[in-house]
């Protein structure tokens, strides 16, 4: 499974930074480094909603305080 957070000047102002580091400790602490690539990108021409978040091409739209629900939604139950 692919994970890609946009790191971009509008997403990093929303919390991106936040979330890239949710993900990595909740991929790390239910042991799917295996599973689950982390990676960052620039604008994704999303800059209306939240940070913008693709799993698998699919975008979604996150913010610091729904990263955990997100993950439990989107990856842990998807991997």
């Amino acid at each position: 499974m692919k994970v890609t957070v946009c790191i971009g000047s509008s997403c990093h102002l929303k919390g991106s930074r936040n979330i890239v580091e949710g993900l990595q400790n909740l991929i790390a602490e239910n042991n799917l480094k295996d599973k689950v690539e982390l990676g960052g990108t620039f604008c994704m021409n999303n800059c209306q909603n939240g940070v913008c978040v693709t799993v698998d091409d699919k975008n979604f739209s996150v913010s610091p305080d729904t990263v955990e629900e997100f993950f439990n939604t989107e990856i842990l139950a998807k991997v």
